[in-house]
C-alpha cells in the first residue's frame, strides 16, 4: 500500500466531531466557490466537487441550496483561505488551513494555541517542503474495472496512486496541481466522483510516545475546534 492509502486510514480514525461542524466547514468552501466561480456548477469544478462532498455526508440537498444563493448576495461574508504553520511541541509539524473573514482574529486565536501548549507559530511557507498536497478523489467502481488498466491511464493525467476503497469504490491520488486535469478525465469517461478532498501528506513521520501524543493531541483539538479552522495537518505517526 502506499502512504497516501496509509494516511487515509489513520485519517479516517478521526472525523470532525459533529455533523453541523462538518455543514458549517462545507458551507464557508461553497461560499468561496461560488464567489470565486459562480453558482452555475456545470461551469465551476470546485462548486461541483463540493456538492458531491456535501452528498457524501448527507448535507440536505435545500442547505446546500441555500448556502449557494447566500453566497451570491452582495452582503454574505467574503472569507479568505489562508495557511498557518508552526510545531508543536516534540518538533511535531502542524498546517492549518482556515477560511476566515478576519485574519486578524485568527492569526491571534492560532498563535495563541501554539503558545499555551508548548508549541510556536512560524512563517508563511516555513513547512511546506515537509507536506505534499495531494487530493483524494473517490469515485463509484464500474463493473468488470481493471485498477491497473485505471491506473495505466491516469498516470497521463496526473494520478499517482489507485487503491479499492473497503466499501467497493476506487481511491485515486495525485498532485494537488493536477486536480482539474484529473476531475475531466473522469467526468468525460462517465465516472461517478463520490467525493474529494485536498489534503497535506507528511514526508517524515514523529514518533512519540503515548504521553507526548497526549500533548499535541491536546493542541490539535483546540485548533480544530476553532471556528475558522477548516483542517490541520500534522506529522506526527499515527
Amino acid at each position: 500500500m502506499g502512504r497516501a492509502f496509509e494516511y487515509r486510514k489513520a485519517r479516517k480514525l478521526k472525523r470532525w466531531g459533529n455533523m453541523s461542524r462538518t455543514f458549517t466547514r462545507i458551507g464557508k468552501e461553497i461560499t468561496i466557490a461560488v464567489k470565486a466561480g459562480g453558482p452555475d456548477p456545470t461551469t465551476n469544478p470546485r462548486l461541483r466537487a463540493l456538492m458531491q462532498n456535501a452528498k457524501a455526508e448527507n448535507m440536505p440537498k435545500d442547505t446546500v441550496e441555500r448556502a449557494i444563493k447566500k453566497a451570491t448576495d452582495k452582503d454574505s461574508k467574503d472569507y479568505k483561505e489562508i495557511t498557518y504553520e508552526g510545531y508543536g511541541p516534540f518538533g511535531v509539524a502542524i498546517f492549518v488551513e482556515a477560511a476566515t473573514d478576519n485574519n486578524t482574529r485568527t492569526v491571534a486565536n492560532v498563535r495563541s494555541y501554539f503558545t499555551k501548549h508548548g508549541g510556536s507559530l512560524g512563517t508563511q511557507g516555513s513547512l511546506t517542503f515537509l507536506f505534499d498536497h495531494k487530493v483524494m478523489l473517490k469515485i463509484q467502481a464500474k463493473p468488470d474495472m481493471s485498477l491497473e488498466d485505471l491506473e495505466l491511464e491516469l498516470i497521463d493525467y496526473g494520478v499517482d496512486e489507485v487503491e479499492a476503497d473497503e466499501e467497493g469504490a476506487v481511491m485515486l491520488y495525485g498532485a494537488f496541481e493536477e486536480y482539474s486535469n484529473i476531475q475531466q478525465y473522469l467526468e468525460a469517461n462517465g465516472f461517478e466522483i463520490l467525493s474529494t478532498e485536498f489534503v497535506r501528506i507528511p514526508n517524515d513521520l514523529k514518533e512519540l510516545t503515548d504521553e507526548q501524543r497526549e500533548t499535541i493531541d491536546k493542541l490539535l483539538e483546540k485548533l480544530e475546534e476553532d471556528e475558522d479552522v477548516q483542517n490541520v495537518f500534522h506529522n506526527m505517526k499515527d
